[in-house]
């Protein structure tokens, strides 16, 4: 059985794409030649990969099945290419990065900075979402390593202490809970409208880890999928919440939120790089994504 490069790469544009017609826009074919490449293919695999569902193109049971190995398949071919026309000794042209919503705001760009000082000729996408949408793209191979603050359990990651960070409680800086000099005890926590991010997130896990253990249940609480959001929601004074030292700094600098003091201790959270364990990061990838400072 021979794979070429060309039908690997047609055939992950049409999983991705979900047509002939689009697909082929991406790798640089007619639509013919997408269609005559992606038939080939799945002559040598005896099976087929997608329904055909109208004018488009949905990856079947099998083709789910297959998509990771044949995506690897295509990066070592990609990456023995590169080997052979002199670049093993230089960082991968092509990166494709993954974050979660607190790290690729606000710890990802500085790191992009010195990777491109290094290396302007790279290619690097970034791919930013909740810890689960991104643990899961690195278990399909679709990223080449990824930074989260969440817990991931997928069997298919390798997971390595990265960095930290700290939480904080914090409100609009005109509610009476963030007072100059009062702390909160546990049930006016309790009671307290609680702003959180959406299941899912790595922020909402360690919220709920730290917290819930002492206060049961939160009574009541709005949802935000964004750090921006919910951090606009507390400034304008529809409850409290706890977030990153890194998405309150500029806002408790502005002086548009307070913490608050709720006896607690310090409530700090590892952060994570993670990649498929078919695929282990360079030693210059890895000096590249050292956490900042």
């Amino acid at each position: 059985m021979r794979f070429t490069l060309r039908q690997l790469e047609v055939l992950l544009a049409v999983a991705e794409c979900g047509s002939t017609a689009a697909a082929g826009e991406r790798v640089a074919l007619s639509q013919s030649a997408t269609s005559a490449a992606l038939g080939e293919l799945e002559s040598l695999l005896g099976t087929r990969l997608f329904d055909r569902v109208g004018r488009r193109l949905l990856l079947n049971e099998r083709g789910r099945a297959v998509l990771p190995e044949l995506r690897e398949a295509l990066d070592r071919l990609r990456r023995l290419e590169h080997q052979f026309s002199g670049g093993e000794a230089g960082p991968p042209l092509a990166l494709r990065l993954g974050a979660s919503r607190t790290v690729g705001n606000y710890l990802v760009p500085p790191l992009l900075a010195r990777l491109l000082r290094q290396r302007p000729d790279a290619q690097v996408t970034l791919q930013i979402d909740n810890t689960r949408a991104i643990a899961a793209a690195a278990a399909r191979l679709e990223l080449d390593v990824a930074l989260v603050e969440g817990h991931c359990s997928e069997p298919e990651l390798n997971v390595e202490r990265w960095s930290e960070d700290r939480l904080l409680l914090v409100a609009a800086a005109d509610d009476p809970l963030a007072a100059p000099g009062r702390r909160l005890d546990l049930d006016e926590l309790r009671q307290a409208r609680w702003l959180l991010r959406e299941p899912g997130s790595g922020t909402r896990e360690a919220v709920e880890q730290a917290l819930l253990p002492r206060l049961d249940h939160f009574a009541r609480t709005l949802q935000f999928d964004t750090n921006e959001a919910l951090l606009q929601g507390v400034a304008a004074g529809l409850g409290i919440s706890c977030l990153s030292a890194l998405a309150v700094a500029d806002a408790l600098a502005l002086g548009r939120v307070r913490l608050l003091d709720g006896g607690l201790p310090p409530i700090m959270r590892p952060l994570y790089l993670v990649h498929h364990r078919a695929r282990t990061p360079s030693p210059a990838l890895r000096e590249w994504l050292a956490p900042p400072g």
